[in-house]
């Protein structure tokens, strides 16, 4: 029987990059360090909001190389390998791998838009090739395909294939993954504003974007939640509702970048295409911000 690469919360980090657009490792460190004092059970880096989209091959490889030597064992590191490239998958994935990884983070396919005869095909093929289990992320608004029910099925029978980061925001969808798939496929909530619903439907914790600022807060949630305390959980989640929905009001990581950077974190710029919020949409984030007490 499968166990789950995590239970709880694990912040997805994002990367750090100085004035000169180079990974800033210094302030990575601190990022790194910052997120396991406060009690993460896992990290996740090179994903959607690492910027994976825009970091070079070289870059990515560096990043989780660095990731997993600072963490040092003390959490799970989970590294972003997806493609829409199934061999380029395999690349990160084996790289990641060599470096020390716990386990990967594959993102379905972007732009092909591929069958779902393509997917099983394409996570199998990187299942054959890599020792580490594969948690897939399942994000229609970003990749344009997302995995039924009966995908899941499928691949669910791959012993290397743990769960899924569910972030279709699609209720209907984990009802019937939990009925069609066995208990050792586990589920995450991909989504800040769905923690506590997803895990009341059985996930085990959230691959989290609020966690770079409030790691507490996100792992208290889960807890409470892999605890059965389902109302106070429930409590947290509306507490928290405004500044989650301010740290998506553009697309991810612009928002939780700027959040980190307001307080003092030095994660520094954005890069191209993604680029600084309008004034309005940073006047909200920063008045969320102050209501929370995160920054003055």
């Amino acid at each position: 029987m499968r166990t789950p690469v995590f239970t709880g919360s694990c912040p997805a980090l994002p990367t750090p990059f100085d004035q000169n657009g180079n990974i800033n490792y210094d302030a990575f460190e601190r990022l790194i360090d910052a997120q396991i004092e406060a009690g993460v059970d896992a990290l996740c880096v090179c994903g959607t909001t690492g910027e994976c989209s825009t970091i070079s091959l070289r870059e990515h490889i560096a990043a989780v190389e660095y990731c997993v030597k600072r963490v040092n064992h003390r959490v799970k590191v989970i590294a972003g390998a997806g493609s829409n490239d199934t061999t380029a998958a395999v690349y990160l994935s084996q790289h990641a791998e060599d470096s020390g990884a716990d386990a990967l983070l594959h993102v379905t396919p972007y732009y092909n838009k591929t069958s779902q005869s393509g997917l099983i095909r394409h996570y199998e093929y990187i299942a054959e090739r890599t020792e580490l289990p594969i948690i897939l992320y399942n994000v229609p608004g970003r990749t344009g395909v997302s995995f039924t029910a009966e995908t899941y099925q499928v691949l669910a029978q791959n012993p290397k294939i743990n769960g899924v980061k569910e972030a279709s925001g699609n209720f209907s969808l984990l009802a019937h993954t939990r009925f069609l798939c066995p208990d050792d496929f586990y589920i995450w909530s991909g989504n800040d504003d769905q923690v506590v619903p997803m895990m009341a439907m059985g996930a085990k914790g959230v691959i989290s974007v609020a966690s770079n600022i409030i790691p507490e807060v996100m792992r208290r949630m889960t807890h409470l939640c892999l605890d059965n305390d389902f109302a106070a959980a429930s409590q947290l989640q509306i507490q928290y509702m405004d500044l989650i929905d301010a740290l998506f009001c553009e697309v991810n990581p612009i928002p939780i970048k700027t959040a980190m950077n307001l307080m003092g974190m030095d994660v520094g710029p954005l890069r191209l295409p993604l680029c600084e919020m309008t004034p309005a949409n940073l006047a909200r984030l920063r008045a969320s911000m102050e209501r929370m007490g995160l920054i003055a």
